[in-house]
């Protein structure tokens, strides 16, 4: 053990809520001194844990001398009550931090670090609860629909039943219902999970945020919570990090124009990062953030306020300016062809589109995804083979002459219709480079239609992840479009009598027509109040 482990010392500590609930936490701190600022981490997956995931371990956090203070939520670890989920995390969150600061080891000084689940807790609080000096919400959003669960109309499929089953093996846990947690576990490791995932919930956890969240439709807004932070707390300073390939992105650009339109400053990093997978450097660049908020000691060189990793060139970049030289749009075109030779389907830059396309989806056979944020191997993939598929059809645009940076939100238009009530859109964009064969991935999007309006001919939208990524002169850019991304969403059954999920036999093969005529691939800035973020 090293003498920067033996220097940290840790007890348990528990909080009595007004309700009588108690929960319980795991304290870490220096061996010698004190009080120091505390580092807060409200989390449902067990305190010995401690988000080690992504995270250094509380002991590092604690010899660089805070108070680290890791609870188990309600419900959930060794903490009592019944857990709901983020409905009970405002109140909880409020009692926590007025406790936090009032324990003999803080020195009234409060920080919230955590990610996902984690990164919400920093943020939901009654109105009139002061806020924490400073947070690092990580891979996490306010709205329960589009940075949670959806996209395009469409369930997360293998990503939110994989939580959802997560989350109901550990209450199997807490119950002692062994039988449960061994058919959970059984049905991930050997992927039943992706046809029998909504069974699994509605038997092993009827109440679950997960399987609301499945029975809600995308379409309803109604239907789905969006959390709101205190106006006060999103002006406090704030570090934002972020992956490329992580689902919670739009989540936390969505945070970032939230809390700068409070009046807040919150630095903004987005790195090559799936939502398990960080760089290595985060840990250092979160430790400067609470030296300098927490305790007074500014770094030695400052850390800039925003940055964004550059896909293609693997480096860091400054914030993009306004006007990054990108084509306001590209059009699509093809004579027919574009599922079977991929020399016909072309993207044309500030040119109009033209021709048509059919494609069929044969749910027997549905397209795969493979990488991008929603994929089960998240982060870049080569689609090459994917793309050689007849039931995609590629637009690929001529060797470019000069460098171009794409950055942004890339919105996809087209006119597409089924000859079924019901289809999905799963777009790609994908850079071709001059010097290798392969197709690098950067991009991915879904739109969802269901009913009679799929057998109309009109204009459909694909909202795409955001990226930053730059081209260089003789690289080549595609969108390829297919009408499946399994099991990234469930398939769709190309009617309402049966829902989007696992093939069956009631799913219908679709014949799918792109209308091109009116077509445009264009990108949203970043600093921009045209990104689609909810």
């Amino acid at each position: 053990m090293s003498a920067e482990t033996r220097a940290v010392a840790c007890r348990a500590a528990a909080l009595t809520l007004a309700d009588g609930v108690v929960l319980q936490s795991r304290l870490w701190h220096p061996s010698h001194g004190g009080p120091w600022p505390a580092l807060l981490m409200r989390q449902p997956y067990g305190s010995r844990i401690a988000s080690t995931v992504t995270y250094a371990h509380p002991t590092w956090w604690a010899s660089h001398g805070f108070l680290v203070v890791v609870q188990d939520v309600r419900g959930q670890g060794e903490s009592e009550g019944v857990f709901g989920g983020f409905a009970q995390e405002a109140a909880d969150t409020s009692a926590t931090h007025a406790w936090v600061r009032d324990l003999p080891e803080c020195d009234g000084r409060l920080g919230a670090y955590g990610f996902s689940y984690q990164g919400l807790t920093q943020l939901t609080a009654g109105e009139s609860t002061p806020p924490p000096d400073c947070t690092a919400p990580a891979m996490t959003g306010l709205d329960e629909r589009r940075h949670w669960s959806c996209e395009g109309g469409a369930h997360w499929w293998h990503l939110g039943l994989g939580w959802g089953l997560q989350l109901a093996a550990l209450q199997a846990q807490r119950r002692g219902d062994a039988t449960a947690w061994l058919e959970i576990r059984q049905s991930l490791e050997d992927s039943r999970y992706l046809r029998d995932g909504p069974d699994l919930l509605q038997r092993h956890d009827p109440d679950g945020m997960a399987w609301r969240w499945l029975r809600n439709d995308p379409s309803q807004e109604q239907q789905w919570t969006v959390h709101r932070p205190p106006a006060s707390w999103l002006q406090r300073p704030m570090l934002l990090i972020g992956g490329w390939w992580d689902p919670h992105l739009v989540g936390l650009l969505d945070l970032w124009h939230r809390s700068r339109a409070a009046g807040g400053q919150p630095c903004l990093h987005i790195g090559p990062a799936s939502h398990l997978q960080w760089w290595p450097e985060t840990q250092q660049l979160m430790l400067q953030f609470f030296q300098q908020h927490l305790q007074n000691s500014p770094p030695l060189e400052p850390m800039p306020a925003h940055q964004l990793w550059n896909i293609t060139r693997h480096r860091w970049d400054p914030f993009p300016a306004a006007d990054s030289g990108v084509p306001a749009l590209w059009g699509l075109s093809s004579q027919g062809l574009a599922c079977i030779d991929p020399s016909d389907g072309a993207l044309v830059a500030d040119e109009a589109g033209g021709g048509s396309v059919t494609l069929v989806h044969d749910p027997w056979r549905p397209v795969p995804a493979i990488g991008g944020h929603l994929g089960t191997t998240p982060g870049p993939a080569d689609r090459m083979a994917v793309d050689q598929r007849s039931d995609v059809a590629t637009f690929t645009s001529a060797p470019l002459a000069a460098e171009l940076l794409l950055t942004g939100q890339p919105l996809l238009q087209l006119n597409a219709q089924a000859d079924q009530p019901g289809f999905d859109l799963c777009i790609s964009l994908s850079r071709l480079p001059a010097e290798a064969k392969g197709v690098e991935q950067l991009s991915t999007g879904i739109a969802r239609v269901r009913g009679e309006e799929a057998l109309q001919r009109t204009k459909r939208n694909v909202i795409l992840q955001p990226l930053q990524a730059t081209l260089a002169p003789g690289d080549r850019l595609r969108v390829s479009v297919a009408a499946a991304a399994w099991p990234a969403i469930g398939v769709n059954p190309g009617h309402e009598g049966v829902a989007c999920g696992a093939p069956s036999p009631e799913h219908r093969v679709v014949r799918l027509t792109l209308e091109l005529a009116d077509s445009s691939l264009q990108l949203n800035p970043f600093d921009s109040g045209k990104l689609k973020l909810d």
